[in-house]
Parts: structure tokens; C-alpha cells; sequence
């Protein structure tokens, strides 16, 4: 018995088959899908490119413009909805894709309403208030990162980092980004980074994703650390169209990872531009400044009140200078005056002194207890008598005492 030949497929001839298979199919040509909306985008194009999903698994899903330009909502991501369309494969890719007809809006999932739950009850605290949330530093000393380390978010923030600011020191705290316990890491990265006060602005993010994707950012132990930061906090989760708990409790969003960087620091160039740009305009303003006073100077130099002053001035220093000459001349007249008298009084007191008078041949006579003798009316015969000259003294005995007349 011969045995059949199985034929050998190229990939794309695969591919063209399996999609021809699925379109053959009458329930999977006509078909309505209930799911989650997940992961939504809309291309440049006009296209929608989104999964839906339910507790067990997920599917990719297209509608192209024609047939979203008929949708009466917008559709995002958490939706519950009815998904009116066909299933077929992506043959370049070999993708199982659903191409959506039409959306009917059946409810919000429950995912995104618990996201709003939270975000209710954390604006009721107080955490998203514009009037706490504190300004990114200019120029910080270091930039701090949470977010995984092996992620394409990470590398986009170092490399605009390092070419706006090349010298800018980064410290990164790698974390895991999805998942359980996510959400217990990213938190305790962000108290560490305050702990040792290990920069001057954090940026806390990842890449895009679904809501599940980004649900560890949505975590109310995430929200508690960034509020309780005394690091400002950048948040950078998603894309531009993605929002978290995080974004509404930093103290700015940035729409992506690498739009973080660039709110982070700014360019070295343009701040060594700026620098020189100041320095300049302060150095003309002084030097305008300065010009000024000189000008000042010579029109009051100029002005007729100015040599008013300055004649006032001029007379006041001769006037001075007479003042000081008659001050000088009486002074002068005083010490000539009080030498003269000075030398009159010790004329006289050389007169008066005994010594000068012993030395002319006089002599002092006093009696044993050196009371003066001032006549001869004081003695007696045989009197001790002491006699003082001016060389010296002796001892004399009086012999007779005879008083002139008149005495």
C-alpha cells in the first residue's frame, strides 16, 4: 500500500493557509467576543491596536480606521466591551489576531474600576494635592531611578542623561516592575533612596505595558512611599496615554521614561552657554554702571555749586591753617614766658637756700638740741653751742655774751 505523501510547506504558504482555514470557518467568520479592553493604542493611521482579555487569557485585536470612525465612544483600556468581527492570522508574523467590525460598550472592567476606587480614596487624603507637591531642582547633584535594570526603560534614561549632562551622577535602584511583589520592591528602593538621602530627584517608572502590566504602580504601598518621599519624585510609567496612582501623586509626570530624563537635568551646553551669557551682561552693566558714576562725577567736578564748595573748602583749609599758626606762636610765647619765670623762681630759691649763704663765710649756731640760736639774747657763758658751715660743723663753748645797744 503506498503511503501518502505529506506535503512540505513553506512558512508564508503555512501562513496563507491557516488564515484561508479561518476564514472558511463560519464561527470564526461571524463571531462575538466578550473581554477587557488591554493594552489600547491608537496608530498615527487612524487604526486601534488592543487585546481583550478575561481572567484565563488573552487575544490581539485590530480595528481599522473605517471602522472606528463609527464608534460613538472612545474606547480605553479596563473597558468591558462586545467585540463584533472575525478571526484570522497575521500571515507576516503567523499572528492569531481578531479584526474587530464594531465595539459595543458592555461596562468597565474590573481592574479599572478598582484603579478608580483607589484613585478616589487617595484624593480624599490629600495626596494629589498641587499644594504639597514640591519643585524639581534644576541642576540636582545626583539623579536617583528605580525601575528595572534590564529593561529598555532604564537604558533611555542613562543615555539622555549622560548626553545632556555627561558628568551627571546616577545611582539606580533595579527593581522588578510587574508582578507579585513588584509593587513591595519599587516602594522600598524608593524609602532606601530617602534613607541615605542618595540623590537629589528621583525618577520612579517603566516601560509601556497593559493595566496589569503597570498595576505595581497602582499600589497603594507605591502611592504611601512616593507621598512620604522627602526626594522629589518624578514618576515615568507607561506612555503618554498610560496613568497611574504614581503620576497623580509625584511631584510631576513625566509622559514617558525618557521625557523624565529630560525634565531631570538640563543641558550642559546651554547651561555653560547661559553662564557665559550672565557673566557677560553682568560684566556691561557694571561697566555701564561705572561709566555712570564717572559721568556723575565729572558733572558735579564742572558744576557752579561744586566749585562754590570747593572755594568754600579751599578758604576753610587756609583759615585752618591760621588757626593752627597762631596756636603754634601762642604756644611757643607760653614755654618761652614760663621758662623765664621758672628761672626767676630758682634764682630766688638759691638765694634763700643756707648752703649759698654758709658758702659767703656765715654760719648756723644751735644748741645741744639743735634749736637754732637767732641771738646772742639766747646765751649764756659756758653755753654749748654747735656751729654748722658749709663744710661742716664743731662744738664751741661761749665765753662771754655781749648784746649791742638797743637790745
Amino acid at each position: 500500500m503506498e503511503q501518502a505523501l505529506i506535503p512540505v510547506f513553506r512558512v508564508s504558504e503555512l501562513n496563507e493557509y491557516v488564515s484561508l482555514m479561518l476564514s472558511n470557518d463560519p464561527n470564526l467568520s461571524d463571531l462575538r467576543v466578550s473581554g477587557e479592553i488591554s493594552g489600547f493604542k491608537r496608530h498615527s493611521s487612524g487604526h486601534l491596536y488592543f487585546s481583550l482579555k478575561d481572567e484565563g487569557a488573552l487575544v490581539r485585536c485590530v480595528m481599522f480606521r473605517q471602522q472606528a470612525m463609527r464608534l460613538s465612544f472612545q474606547p480605553q483600556d479596563g473597558m468591558q466591551v462586545l467585540l463584533y468581527g472575525r478571526a484570522s492570522l497575521y500571515e507576516k508574523d503567523g499572528s492569531f489576531q481578531l479584526y474587530a467590525n464594531y465595539l459595543k460598550k458592555s461596562g468597565e472592567g474590573e481592574l479599572y474600576l478598582r484603579f478608580l476606587a483607589l484613585k478616589k480614596e487617595m484624593e480624599e487624603r490629600g495626596w494629589f494635592d498641587e499644594s504639597r507637591k514640591r519643585p524639581i531642582p534644576f541642576l540636582p547633584r545626583r539623579v536617583g531611578v528605580v525601575t528595572s535594570g534590564t529593561g529598555a526603560a532604564v537604558q533611555d534614561i542613562l543615555n539622555i542623561i549622560l548626553r545632556r549632562f555627561p558628568r551627571m551622577p546616577v545611582v539606580l535602584a533595579s527593581v522588578r516592575v510587574q508582578g507579585e511583589g513588584a509593587a513591595e520592591e519599587i516602594a522600598k528602593a524608593i524609602r532606601a533612596m530617602n534613607k541615605k538621602s542618595a540623590a537629589d530627584v528621583l525618577i520612579v517608572g517603566r516601560g509601556g505595558g497593559s493595566m496589569e502590566d503597570l498595576w505595581a504602580f497602582n499600589e497603594p504601598v507605591v502611592a504611601e512611599a512616593i507621598f512620604s518621599s522627602k526626594i522629589p519624585v518624578i514618576s515615568a510609567v507607561g506612555h503618554e496615554t498610560d496613568f497611574t496612582i504614581a503620576d497623580f501623586v509625584a511631584d510631576l509626570r513625566a509622559p514617558t521614561p525618557s521625557a523624565a530624563a529630560e525634565l531631570c537635568v538640563p543641558e550642559m551646553d546651554a547651561c555653560n552657554e547661559a553662564v557665559h551669557l550672565q557673566s557677560d551682561r553682568l560684566r556691561r552693566a557694571l561697566t555701564a554702571r561705572l561709566e555712570r558714576m564717572r559721568a556723575t562725577v565729572r558733572l558735579f567736578a564742572t558744576a557752579k555749586a561744586f566749585r562754590l564748595l570747593e572755594n568754600r573748602l579751599m578758604s576753610e583749609r587756609q583759615s585752618l591753617d591760621n588757626v593752627r599758626e597762631h596756636v603754634f606762636r601762642s604756644t611757643r610765647e607760653q614755654i618761652v614766658r614760663a621758662r623765664s619765670e621758672l628761672a626767676r623762681m630758682r634764682a630766688q630759691l638759691v638765694a634763700l637756700d643756707p648752703s649759698a649763704v654758709l658758702e659767703r663765710g656765715y654760719a648756723i649756731l644751735t644748741d645741744p638740741d639743735g634749736r637754732t640760736l637767732g641771738g646772742v639774747f639766747a646765751m649764756h657763758a659756758s653755753d654749748a653751742v654747735n656751729i654748722r658751715m658749709h663744710d661742716g660743723t664743731a662744738g664751741a663753748r661761749i665765753e662771754t655774751v655781749n648784746m649791742t645797744d638797743g637790745n
